[in-house]
């Protein structure tokens, strides 16, 4: 009997434990595959298909911030770029090194340079058939290979970045500096670049695919999982206000319209002008990140000193070579990134265009005054836009300045004289001062005479016989 139960018990035993062996492999079975399906929830898409610069910066900073507001899962980057500035290829960077979610990058066609330091950054990099990835060394404007200062710094981002995504840092590195030895991959004393099948090979990419749908399918997700990221009116704006040469045009018009509002009296449309084009000018580029407060200021002290030069201070001096120099240093300073003047981590060559661009397009701007700028203040449409009444000789009035000719001259007093108030002499009106005091309007008067620029008179019938 007792034989019977420890029979019994034992099936029992195995029973339950096949039913748990088989639950748990159920449950286990379910959360393998429910993996790919959570990776592909709320997939933010944004694409970066230009040279890396303050805009696709900012795009990739904006995509980021609504993939997290939209509870993302995975945040993909559709990269297409040949490089661009080091400093926002590192902002991008360290984005995605900081990420709160899963962080993808498909290469669609080209990772050069500051491409090839933002896809290492990502947890996943699925790359185009035919596509390339490498060939990060920094160079100048010119394709110029710049000092080893530079190099250093990228090969430490290289490094440092493939070493936190668990990727080969040394093939990174060798992507920067053609001393460094990866004999399969590139003889040595050459740049290393990858192509697709060679970055999957070598373990930097995950996978080669044929499209966009393939890289759905390999997280796991579908097409209608993924938001794609837009371009609103307002950056498609910003874009086009921080492009060379817009900011050159909008330069001109700041430079004319303070030229033309030193040429017209009162305060006009040039002023006008020329403060919504330093708006245009410095806005964007401050929303980009690139100008600073301590830029902004140096311009305006700039424009202060010039006109301090032209209606205080007689001549062409110390104010005015500061002023020039000031407001060409505002505005070459805010097109190109730096921490207070410190520029080591902006693109070689990047602060010297800035300067052209600068100088030139003042140069063009006085150049459109020198042989414009007096037609344009006689123009029609000047006219009615500005004040341009004036206090002519033609008009009756005078300067006082040369007046001792009027002395012991009679004239009538045309307005009360209490004691200052107007006065005619031979058909023209000027300014003078009753002695007596008080003269009323009509009353003939006699000029005695004439100091400070004022004309003193007395009542006829006070004149001396």
């Amino acid at each position: 009997m007792v034989y019977l139960f420890i029979i019994f018990l034992q099936k029992e035993i195995v029973f339950a434990m096949n039913k748990f062996t088989k639950s748990f492999y159920a449950f286990l079975l379910s959360y393998i595959l429910y993996i790919p399906f959570t990776l592909g929830q709320g997939v933010y898409k944004v694409d970066v298909k230009e040279d890396i610069g303050p805009n696709a910066w900012r795009t990739v900073n904006l995509a980021y911030n609504n993939a997290v507001a939209n509870g993302a899962n995975v945040f993909f980057v559709e990269l297409n770029t040949f490089g661009g500035a080091v400093n926002f290829a590192d902002s991008i960077r360290s984005q995605l090194l900081r990420a709160e979610m899963k962080t993808v990058v498909y290469i669609n066609n080209n990772a050069a340079s500051a491409g090839a330091l933002i896809s290492l950054a990502a947890d996943d990099i699925y790359i185009q058939k035919g596509g390339s990835i490498g060939a990060a060394s920094v160079v100048n404007q010119q394709g110029e290979v710049m000092p080893e200062k530079y190099q250093s710094y990228m090969r430490g981002l290289m490094r440092a970045t493939a070493e936190a995504k668990n990727r080969d840092p040394k093939i990174a590195e060798a992507f920067v500096d053609p001393e460094v030895s990866v004999s399969e991959w590139k003889p040595d004393g050459k740049l290393l670049t990858l192509t697709a099948a060679e970055a999957v090979k070598a373990g930097v990419a995950n996978k080669e695919v044929d499209n966009l749908m393939a890289v759905y399918k390999a997280i796991g997700a579908n097409k209608e999982d993924v938001t794609q990221h837009k371009i609103t009116m307002i950056d498609k704006i910003i874009a086009l206000l921080i492009n060379p040469m817009v900011s050159g045009l909008l330069i001109m018009g700041i430079i004319g319209g303070i030229y033309f509002e030193l040429q017209s009296p009162g305060i006009g449309f040039a002023l006008v002008v020329a403060l919504i084009c330093s708006a245009l000018f410095f806005a964007p580029l401050y929303l980009q990140g690139l100008a600073d407060n301590w830029e902004i200021a140096l311009f305006v002290l700039g424009v202060i000193l010039m006109a301090l030069e032209v209606f205080v201070i007689p001549g062409f001096g110390v104010a005015g070579v500061l002023g020039l120099t000031f407001m060409l240093c505002g505005l070459a300073f805010s097109m190109v990134d730096n921490d207070f003047l410190d520029f080591k981590f902006t693109k070689p060559g990047l602060l010297m265009n800035s300067f052209l661009i600068v100088i030139g397009a003042i140069t063009l701007a006085i150049t459109v005054m020198f042989i414009f700028g007096k037609n344009i203040l006689r123009s029609s449409l000047f006219r009615r836009l500005v004040l341009q009444d004036e206090q002519t000789a033609e008009s009756g009035y005078t300067s006082s300045q040369k007046k001792i000719d009027l002395i012991h001259k009679n004239g009538i007093a045309r307005t009360v004289l209490r004691p200052a108030g107007k006065i005619e002499i031979d058909g023209v009106w000027y300014d003078a001062v009753a002695l007596d005091g008080f003269v009323e309007a009509g009353e003939q008067i006699y000029v005695e005479k004439h100091e400070n620029y004022n004309l003193f008179v007395r009542k006829m019938s006070d004149k001396p016989q």
